[in-house]
């Protein structure tokens, strides 16, 4: 079977209908996002984010992780656009600001879990 892609409309056809591909822009944002939350911790931060708002050490505590170590994907991915901080005396408050975090965890919930039916595979 042949696919004939257009390089001017970006869809490629099967002869029967043409498939849809994402933009550029699309793709450029996308793997930016998922560069940035591809490491298990910056996963489980978001997951505890999800929840509220929640100080360095808080986030820390929750996740089993060294204050610093945390700090530094806090930081990574505040810089990244994904999270928001706000300064209340001494401590620094984290929460989502990046409304696709939602449906991103939400997705790695359904198609990646690990339970026994897949592990027998």
């Amino acid at each position: 079977m042949f696919r004939y892609f257009n390089v001017m409309n970006p869809k490629i056809t099967n002869n029967k209908e043409p498939l849809e591909l994402l933009g550029d822009d699309a793709l450029v944002l996308a793997s930016e996002c998922l560069r940035v939350m591809g490491h298990p911790t910056r996963i489980r931060i978001v997951e505890v984010l999800l929840q509220g708002e929640f100080t360095v050490g808080e986030v820390a505590r929750i996740c089993r992780l060294p204050a610093h170590q945390t700090t530094g994907h806090l930081r990574l991915m505040k810089n990244a656009g994904l999270l928001n901080s706000k300064r209340s005396g001494r401590s620094v408050y984290y929460s989502i600001s990046d409304p696709r975090l939602p449906g991103l965890i939400n997705c790695i919930r359904t198609n990646c879990q690990c339970n026994k039916q897949n592990q027998e595979i």
